[in-house]
């Protein structure tokens, strides 16, 4: 099987981007594995597969694989990507599209070439809708995890993917892979969840770290510099937008609070085309 695939990213956080719209093509586990090996394969944190709108009103929908095989139903940075890579391929000419995702309706607007802004839809807070475990909905929680020794507090929300954001005195020295791991296997996120490690700089900045699901820590995650934003927009450590510093890069977030959608903007890089071989 012969696959024609755009390679991009968002700040360092990317993609193997196929569409369904020119050739037939069918995922499973095993070979999202093989396409995202970064040693064999391509190699990405996630793979886009674009197609056809199902419903009125939209101009695309687009599914998304975590590196390990599994399916995800939100992914920021490949919302920024995927409007670029149908504007780049002729797919449409329009300048703001209408996505839809496994949870979703997004719109992107490309302000540019390679920079586009995502109206990210709200965030949920109801933790049935996470999906989060807990009898005493809250603005922050504090849990107790075996095999961390201190007790840790948490802003737990979803953008159509669950997230958990911890405030922390400085990202460099978080230990973002052992908390992250043993936050994920928690029974309390049935679905997993992506940990944010945050740090407040100001009133409009903060830095972020996000270990995600099904791929570990990524130079950058939109989904998670949103809820990072939330979180500390809620609490009251910054205001609106906020700039948002991942390892890759930065992203502006803009959220005027409950019942407001949030703005997402940020870059969509174009790497290179190829065709993927594939003998069975």
């Amino acid at each position: 099987m012969d696959i024609i695939f755009t390679k991009m990213h968002g700040l360092g956080n990317d993609f193997v981007v196929i569409d369904t719209l020119t050739q037939d093509v069918s995922l499973d586990e095993n070979f999202v594995r093989d396409i995202s090996n970064r040693h064999t394969g391509i190699g990405c944190d996630q793979i886009l597969l674009v197609g056809p709108a199902d419903e009125p009103h939209v101009d695309f929908s687009y599914r998304i694989f975590n590196a390990d095989g599994t399916e995800v139903a939100q992914c920021g940075n490949g919302a920024r990507c995927v409007a670029a890579f149908v504007r780049d391929k002729g797919f449409t000419d329009k300048t703001t599209i209408t996505l839809k995702t496994k949870e979703r309706l997004l719109t992107a607007t490309l302000q540019a070439p390679s920079l586009v802004t995502v109206d990210m839809g709200q965030p949920l807070f109801d933790p049935e809708k996470i999906p989060f475990l807990t009898n005493t909905p809250a603005l922050s929680y504090t849990l107790t995890i075996p095999g961390i020794n201190q007790p840790l507090s948490m802003v737990i929300l979803s953008m159509g993917n669950p997230h958990a954001v911890i405030t922390i005195a400085d990202i460099q020295q978080a230990p973002v892979e052992i908390w992250g791991k043993l936050l994920q296997q928690q029974a309390v996120f049935p679905e997993s969840v992506n940990v944010g490690f945050m740090q407040i700089q100001d009133s409009i900045n903060l830095k972020l770290r996000v270990y995600e699901r099904g791929v570990g820590e990524t130079s950058a995650c939109g989904s998670g510099a949103c809820a990072a934003a939330i979180a500390a927009i809620m609490q009251g450590l910054t205001e609106s937008p906020v700039k948002v510093t991942l390892p890759g890069g930065s992203l502006t977030i803009t959220w005027q609070g409950n019942g407001h959608s949030v703005r997402m903007t940020g870059p969509a890089i174009k790497v290179f085309s190829g065709v993927f071989s594939r003998e069975n």
